[in-house]
């Protein structure tokens, strides 16, 4: 069974909003057993909306819809979907007694536009808003042998989600069996895409037939997600783990979590179970470290504090890096790095210091050192080391990257 989800609006077409309708709803209908066979956006034209309920009522048994139901004169989903499916608008009550009670909670009179938000096609199931005045549609339409289902919902997102949540989901469920469908994420870090690919090719040809590998990128991190399709739930969560397992035999030290973990999460368990202490001294990721760190909560229980040192001087006179040894080695260099590091867990006496540096571009480059070129120093109660890097050419790319970078090294250091 396949769904098509069409999102309507001219916002979502001019780069006014972005369509986070569409994403949330694949992966929650993906979750639930369905496949998501396409995404539509459109305007809101009543010459489009019926083009694309013509289009994907061909391709797909279920249409869903989101947008163009609201109660201003360009929110049209509601009249077309009467000319598709040859039907009129009424007068519901119940649904108006629902605005009344929204409006009366508000402290605001009905108006005109808000009363026809109860006027509904006659031929549709009416599916209760809970948080709004646009009630979700529910169509079905005998085509043939089978039976095709449209339901149109308000494309503001929490209504949308509740709508789905409550109502749509768990009646798409009633009307079809499913198989299971299972996600595993690994999280892998220091290696880039080809590279791995070509680490774990023959694990990959080894997957069942009903396992799946999506390589999904980002900046200094490949994720790689299996994707499971079966009848029996316990029987495909154990193939998944399995091949989970033994792929962390192939490249345990690339491997540093498993589906939404974060590297600073992590590290931020590892700090607080090992009841240690953490601080950054930062360069060229100016401040975004320790942003990363911070953003977890209850990271104020392990970390203390960041110097954000972008120039020689506040290197010398904050972070204490001897004059003689900014002007020997560079700034970017591995001399320097160890030296931040050192001084700074002398100074804030914690047990690990991070420490950054290097030429994030886009200018700054020299042949020796060109743009891209970090260091990054760990400095720990045992001893202190340094790692250098060539990133890349594009300033975000290289602030990320060298962030994520540092804190898989202090990773390392935490599970010795």
């Amino acid at each position: 069974m396949t769904i098509e989800i069409i999102n309507i609006g001219d916002e979502l077409l001019i780069g006014q909003v972005i369509n986070t309708n569409a994403a949330w709803m694949a992966e929650r209908l993906n979750l639930s057993g369905f496949v998501v066979r396409q995404v539509t956006v459109i305007r809101d034209s009543r010459e489009e909306i019926l083009e694309a309920l013509y289009a994907a009522e061909k391709r797909s048994e279920v249409v869903l819809i989101s947008g163009g139901i609201g109660p201003t004169n360009d929110d049209i989903t509601k009249q077309t979907l009467c000319e598709f499916f040859n039907t009129r608008l009424v007068f519901d009550p119940a649904a108006y007694r629902d605005i009344e009670t929204i409006f009366a909670r508000r402290g605001f009179p009905v108006t005109e536009l808000n009363r026809q938000q109860a006027e509904l096609p006659e031929h549709c199931i009416s599916l209760p808003n809970k948080l709004g005045t646009a009630r979700g549609m529910w169509f079905e339409k005998e085509t043939g042998k089978t039976k095709s289902i449209v339901v149109s919902m308000p494309g503001v997102p929490f209504e949308m989600k509740a709508l789905m949540t409550e109502e749509v989901i768990p009646r798409l469920q009633q009307c079809f069996k499913t198989s299971f469908i299972y996600h595993k994420t690994v999280l892998t870090q220091g290696i880039g895409e080809s590279f791995l690919a070509s680490r774990i090719e023959s694990w990959e040809s080894s997957l069942p037939e009903n396992i799946k590998l999506a390589y999904l990128p980002q900046p200094g991190i490949v994720r790689l997600r299996l994707t499971g399709t079966g009848k029996d739930e316990q029987k495909l969560k154990h193939q998944i783990d399995q091949a989970v397992s033994d792929l962390g035999v192939i490249i345990p030290e690339f491997i540093y979590g498993f589906d939404e973990e974060t590297l600073e999460e992590i590290i931020g368990k590892l700090l607080t179970n090992k009841k240690q202490t953490l601080a950054t001294v930062e360069s060229c990721t100016g401040g975004y470290l320790a942003h990363l760190i911070t953003s977890v909560p209850g990271s104020s229980r392990y970390f203390k504090g960041s110097v954000i040192a972008y120039s020689n001087e506040i290197k010398k006179k904050f972070v204490n890096v001897p004059l003689e040894t900014l002007d020997k080695f560079g700034a970017v260099s591995e001399q320097v790095v160890m030296e931040m590091a050192i001084s700074l867990q002398t100074q804030f006496g914690v047990d690990f210091v991070i420490a950054t540096s290097g030429i994030a571009g886009p200018d700054g480059g020299t042949p020796e050192k060109p743009v891209g070129t970090t260091w990054i120093a760990i400095a720990t109660p045992d001893e202190v080391v340094a790692s250098h890097f060539l990133f890349g050419d594009s300033r975000d790319r290289n602030i990320r990257r060298t962030a994520l970078q540092a804190m898989a090294m202090l990773r390392t250091k935490l599970i010795i």
